[in-house]
């Protein structure tokens, strides 16, 4: 297309371009949202914040390192995504997350914590999360999913009747009894040993021929997600669900091959991913819980040195060994999280409070990724922990929930130019800014002529201010 500039034709010969492939007419991004745009336009970018550097894993290139961890909304019908995930994850898809992933997602169906919990157990499950998956992609956004097991953290009561059970005043159990959807007598553990004895159910323990379906039933989600099209799986190892619980000698009281030692607790979760390895050829990640801080209840994580079985609770020691062998099975990246498995752990929340956790595997093990995560809520703290190498990519939660713009906010303060998407540029035209470097003041403002600042107008006689997109 030949275009000529200062002619009198007053027709446009720009096409109006609609994502490709996608069902409905959306307007193509011009490139993924929240991406740097061009250092040559915007100089500032040449040197951009580590926050929005991208980061490619297995061909998968991942436009940035802020990235939304998987949150259970309990807002499934039997397992299937409804309209409510199309449009939570949709709408993070819009506000340039560098990638996003769907929830604690059950391979089985005993595997969900609530009734109301995400599930990939059937075929039919798989059309609900192709739709919101291709509209990510319509979008040219990056969406995993987090694949879980419960175990006797299962057939329990999803987080918003909670609530109002406790504001009711109930003072019983939290067990979803199975004329609400629950399934009491099909919880299955590592070990017969409840969570919460009399408030949590009572789990049987898992056979090996249970163990042995299961892992099928994990090659089973991996297929799925390939019809779907993810383009990674996070595997849940944390937060006293199933493969935690194996890891955990709290919870883990088996006599076979899966208990007892070390190397035997993290058998089972070790083959859940070395099963996904060799059946999954995007990026995999795994969630670990790092601690489950019962330094005070239980004494030293290792009270027992030399012996067959060397420790007491699960905590940052095995947490390293453990990593270094998903490290050596082909895992790209550990989600280092913690807690969740003992009700006894005293957790030291705080900013950051999980990150030396994090910064400790990246310095001691090798050939691994490492994502950060735990109320990690501001642009200068997530830029930080890249800078001083202390994790690969941070992960934001509940921060999502509360600033779904986050990522757009964190390039304007960090003063980088990223890419907003089209329906919503004119509300970021203040970050789209020319600079020469990512401290300097912005030069221009209006975005009908060059990216910028909205311009200010002061009306006259002291008036407000009136702010407007388009210079006069």
């Amino acid at each position: 297309m030949t275009i000529t500039n200062g002619t009198s034709s007053q027709f446009s010969p720009y096409p109006i371009r609609s994502a490709k492939g996608y069902h409905t007419f959306l307007p193509e991004q011009l490139q993924p949202i929240g991406s740097l745009l061009s250092a040559e336009k915007f100089p500032q970018n040449a040197e951009p914040p580590k926050l929005f550097e991208p980061l490619t894993i297995r061909g998968v290139t991942f436009h940035n390192r802020a990235w939304v961890a998987p949150m259970c909304v309990y807002s499934s019908d039997n397992g299937h995504a409804t309209d409510f995930h199309l449009v939570h994850l949709g709408s993070m898809a819009l506000r340039g997350w560098g990638s996003i992933m769907v929830e604690a997602t059950a391979v089985v169906a005993e595997g969900r914590i609530s009734p109301s919990d995400s599930g990939i157990w059937q075929d039919s499950q798989i059309a609900p999360l192709k739709t919101i998956v291709d509209f990510v992609h319509a979008n040219k956004g990056i969406i995993g999913i987090q694949l879980a097991h419960s175990g006797r953290k299962g057939s329990t009561m999803p987080g918003g009747t909670l609530r109002i059970m406790r504001d009711d005043g109930w003072k019983g159990g939290e067990v979803a009894p199975e004329q609400t959807g629950g399934w009491p007598s099909e919880v299955v553990a590592p070990s017969a040993i409840s969570f919460n004895p009399g408030k949590y159910p009572d789990p049987v323990e898992a056979s090996v021929e249970y163990l042995t379906n299961l892992k099928e039933a994990y090659v089973k989600a991996a297929e799925r997600c390939k019809i779907i099209g993810f383009d990674f799986i996070e595997i849940h190892g944390a937060h006293g669900y199933f493969l935690h619980e194996f890891c955990s000698p709290g919870s883990n009281r088996r006599t076979d091959q899966y208990g007892g030692s070390f190397e035997n607790r993290i058998r089972f979760p070790l083959e859940v991913a070395q099963t996904l390895r060799a059946v999954w050829d995007k990026p995999l990640f795994y969630r670990v819980s790092a601690s489950d801080w019962l330094e005070d209840a239980e004494g030293p994580e290792k009270a027992y040195p030399g012996e067959t079985e060397e420790y007491k609770w699960w905590g940052l020691d095995q947490t390293t060994l453990f990593t270094q062998k998903l490290a050596d099975a082909g895992v790209d990246l550990i989600d280092v999280s913690s807690g969740g498995n003992d009700l006894r752990g005293k957790i030291a929340v705080g900013p950051s409070y999980q990150l030396p956790f994090a910064e400790h595997i990246k310095k001691n093990v090798k050939n691994i990724l490492v994502g950060a995560v735990g109320i990690i809520t501001e642009p200068e703290q997530a830029e930080e922990i890249l800078e001083n190498n202390q994790a690969d990519v941070v992960l934001f939660a509940r921060q999502v929930l509360r600033d779904i713009d986050f990522p757009l906010k964190a390039a304007q303060e960090l003063g980088a130019a990223i890419s907003p998407a089209l329906q919503f540029e004119r509300g970021w035209s203040h970050m789209v800014v020319k600079r020469d470097h990512r401290k300097a003041p912005a030069h221009h403002s209006g975005i009908s002529t060059v990216e910028g600042e909205e311009s200010i107008y002061k009306r006259k006689n002291g008036g407000p201010a009136v702010y407007s997109a388009i210079p006069s």
